[in-house]
């Protein structure tokens, strides 16, 4: 048998021949060998919002290795299939490529599918023809994945239901729910309700985002970065002063967080 070390590393069956070789009973790795797809899916969730750092981070080296590594979960769970004999890579590969000429029949379509506009939302209703298909009876709400973030699958479960018109007429009603929520929240004093509560403003949040055109992973993971930048900037400016945020007071770092306020206006 060919050693992988030995085979072409551009190559994706050389890939597909390391996740071989690490499965392999007697000679693979003894972790990947205790491995399965539900202990695989939280990297592979991880590895893809790595992905979406590094494009929000503009780093394109980084950008490259991460999508190394989400390449590597496809090629990992399709090895776990293949063991299973369920399906194989290569079915993995014809599924989205039959999926992808399927949904662009502008592109890869005779000459009069070709030449016809597409569509405005032609994608979307593809998607939902397809899973209309394949669904048994099932809600319209219930194709949206429950393993995507939080606030994501708010927003998608707001946007299926709003296809068939349960939805707030104008964005000032999405202000008003959101107004009522807060009100609700803070009227609140049992915990396990005040959680309850506090999902119910999240969730009109997500749902005011949507309105907006905002996706609300994107703005929550910019405003992070701006915490973590602007506290840095008072890590810094304490430092310069022989002093630290244990050292401080909150009005000493109020000030220098107003301070970084300021400067990034600039």
């Amino acid at each position: 048998m060919t050693n992988p070390a030995d085979l072409d590393p551009r190559q994706v069956a050389t890939l597909r021949a390391i996740m071989a070789a690490l499965r392999m009973p007697g000679t693979g790795c003894p972790w990947d060998l205790e491995q399965n797809f539900a202990t695989i899916a939280p990297y592979t969730i991880e590895e893809a919002y790595e992905v979406a750092d590094a494009i929000a981070r503009n780093d394109r080296s980084d950008l490259c290795e991460e999508l190394g590594d989400l390449l590597l979960q496809v090629v990992y769970h399709a090895q776990l299939a293949a063991e299973e004999k369920s399906f194989a890579f290569d079915d993995v590969v014809e599924s989205i490529c039959r999926k992808m000429i399927r949904r662009h029949p502008h592109v890869f379509g005779d000459e009069k599918a070709r030449s016809a506009k597409l569509a405005k939302g032609f994608w979307e209703e593809m998607k939902a023809r397809e899973k209309k298909d394949n669904a048994n009876g099932s809600g319209l709400l219930d194709g949206v994945p429950v393993a995507l973030p939080a606030m994501t699958r708010a927003v998608k479960l707001q946007a299926k239901a709003a296809k068939v018109g349960f939805d707030w007429p104008s964005i000032d009603f999405v202000y008003d729910k959101m107004n009522e929520e807060i009100a609700e929240l803070q009227d609140e004093t049992v915990p396990e309700k005040q959680a309850a509560e506090y999902g119910d403003l999240l969730f009109a949040m997500a749902n005011l985002g949507r309105h907006l055109g905002i996706d609300p992973e994107s703005a929550v993971r910019t405003a992070n970065e701006k915490f973590l930048r602007r506290f840095r900037h008072i890590e810094d400016a304490l430092a310069k002063r022989g002093s630290s945020p244990e050292k401080s007071t909150l009005a000493e770092m109020d000030a220098l967080w107003d301070e970084a306020k300021a400067l990034e206006r600039r």
